[in-house]
Protein backbone atom coordinates (compact mmCIF):
# COMPACT_ATOMS: atom_id res chain seq x y z
CA UNK A 1 0.00 0.00 0.00
CA UNK A 2 1.14 3.74 -0.71
CA UNK A 3 -0.63 6.54 1.05
CA UNK A 4 -0.20 9.69 -0.57
CA UNK A 5 -0.97 13.48 0.49
CA UNK A 6 -0.98 16.64 -1.77
CA UNK A 7 -0.52 19.89 -0.49
CA UNK A 8 0.10 23.56 -2.17
CA UNK A 9 -3.44 24.54 -3.72
CA UNK A 10 -4.37 27.98 -2.98
CA UNK A 11 -6.46 30.45 -5.16
CA UNK A 12 -3.75 32.62 -7.01
CA UNK A 13 -4.44 35.01 -10.41
CA UNK A 14 -4.00 34.59 -13.84
CA UNK A 15 -0.38 34.13 -14.54
CA UNK A 16 0.64 33.23 -11.35
CA UNK A 17 2.52 30.43 -10.38
CA UNK A 18 2.08 27.60 -7.69
CA UNK A 19 4.11 24.62 -6.92
CA UNK A 20 1.59 21.40 -5.11
CA UNK A 21 3.79 18.61 -3.48
CA UNK A 22 2.30 14.97 -3.15
CA UNK A 23 4.08 13.04 0.06
CA UNK A 24 4.23 9.47 -0.29
CA UNK A 25 4.41 7.05 2.35
CA UNK A 26 4.16 3.22 2.76
CA UNK A 27 6.03 0.15 0.40
CA UNK A 28 7.63 3.41 -1.33
CA UNK A 29 10.83 1.08 -2.00
CA UNK A 30 9.38 -0.39 -5.11
CA UNK A 31 9.57 1.49 -8.63
CA UNK A 32 6.43 3.60 -9.48
CA UNK A 33 5.23 6.18 -12.07
CA UNK A 34 3.85 9.29 -10.03
CA UNK A 35 1.00 11.33 -11.74
CA UNK A 36 -0.91 14.15 -11.72
CA UNK A 37 -4.58 14.82 -12.62
CA UNK A 38 -6.93 16.71 -12.15
CA UNK A 39 -10.73 17.42 -12.04
CA UNK A 40 -12.97 20.36 -12.46
CA UNK A 41 -16.85 21.00 -11.85
CA UNK A 42 -18.45 18.70 -14.25
CA UNK A 43 -15.53 17.25 -16.11
CA UNK A 44 -14.06 14.02 -16.16
CA UNK A 45 -10.71 13.47 -14.05
CA UNK A 46 -7.89 14.37 -16.68
CA UNK A 47 -4.27 13.56 -17.29
CA UNK A 48 -1.96 16.46 -16.17
CA UNK A 49 2.15 14.81 -16.21
CA UNK A 50 3.67 11.80 -15.01
CA UNK A 51 6.67 11.10 -13.92
CA UNK A 52 8.95 7.35 -14.09
CA UNK A 53 11.15 6.10 -16.31
CA UNK A 54 9.73 8.96 -18.40
CA UNK A 55 8.22 12.24 -17.73
CA UNK A 56 4.85 13.39 -20.10
CA UNK A 57 3.06 16.04 -20.14
CA UNK A 58 -0.44 16.84 -21.54
CA UNK A 59 -0.75 19.26 -24.27
CA UNK A 60 -2.68 21.79 -22.47
CA UNK A 61 -0.08 22.18 -19.62
CA UNK A 62 3.31 21.48 -21.81
CA UNK A 63 5.77 24.39 -21.41
CA UNK A 64 3.93 25.98 -18.51
CA UNK A 65 4.23 22.64 -16.04
CA UNK A 66 7.14 20.41 -14.53
CA UNK A 67 6.84 17.66 -12.94
CA UNK A 68 9.71 16.58 -10.63
CA UNK A 69 10.28 14.06 -8.16
CA UNK A 70 12.83 13.92 -4.73
CA UNK A 71 13.37 10.11 -3.93
CA UNK A 72 14.78 11.02 -0.90
CA UNK A 73 11.94 13.00 0.03
CA UNK A 74 9.23 10.35 -1.31
CA UNK A 75 8.14 13.22 -2.56
CA UNK A 76 6.81 14.51 -6.29
CA UNK A 77 5.83 18.00 -7.24
CA UNK A 78 4.21 19.89 -10.04
CA UNK A 79 5.52 23.22 -10.53
CA UNK A 80 2.62 25.18 -12.17
CA UNK A 81 3.62 28.57 -14.43
CA UNK A 82 1.16 31.05 -16.30
CA UNK A 83 -1.58 29.55 -14.99
CA UNK A 84 -4.99 30.07 -16.51
CA UNK A 85 -8.25 30.16 -15.15
CA UNK A 86 -8.87 26.97 -17.02
CA UNK A 87 -6.46 25.67 -14.67
CA UNK A 88 -9.07 25.73 -11.97
CA UNK A 89 -9.77 22.09 -10.58
CA UNK A 90 -8.87 19.71 -7.66
CA UNK A 91 -5.56 18.63 -8.40
CA UNK A 92 -4.67 14.73 -7.45
CA UNK A 93 -1.24 12.74 -7.20
CA UNK A 94 -1.30 9.14 -8.16
CA UNK A 95 0.73 5.91 -7.83
CA UNK A 96 1.47 3.06 -10.15
CA UNK A 97 3.71 0.37 -10.38
CA UNK A 98 2.88 -1.68 -13.59
CA UNK A 99 2.97 2.36 -15.33
CA UNK A 100 6.26 2.60 -14.43
CA UNK A 101 7.44 -0.56 -16.77
CA UNK A 102 4.56 0.00 -19.30
CA UNK A 103 4.69 3.59 -19.70
CA UNK A 104 0.70 3.03 -20.38
CA UNK A 105 0.18 6.14 -17.32
CA UNK A 106 -2.30 8.33 -19.10
CA UNK A 107 -5.37 7.18 -17.61
CA UNK A 108 -6.95 7.36 -14.46
CA UNK A 109 -7.54 3.37 -14.63
CA UNK A 110 -3.73 3.05 -14.74
CA UNK A 111 -3.10 3.84 -11.51
CA UNK A 112 -3.43 2.19 -8.44
CA UNK A 113 -2.98 4.58 -5.60
CA UNK A 114 -4.69 7.99 -4.98
CA UNK A 115 -4.58 11.67 -2.84
CA UNK A 116 -7.19 13.22 -1.42
CA UNK A 117 -6.48 16.10 -3.75
CA UNK A 118 -6.33 19.37 -3.29
CA UNK A 119 -8.01 22.97 -4.57
CA UNK A 120 -6.26 25.16 -7.38
CA UNK A 121 -8.53 28.75 -7.77
CA UNK A 122 -7.26 30.84 -10.94
CA UNK A 123 -8.89 33.48 -11.18
CA UNK A 124 -9.14 36.11 -14.10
Amino acid sequence: QVQLVESGGQMVQSGGSLKLSCAASGRTSMNYALGWFRQAPGKEREFVAVIGTFTSYSDSVMGRFTISRDNAKNTVYLHMNSLKPEDTAVYYCAASLKAYYSGNAYFAGDYDYWGQGTQVTVSE
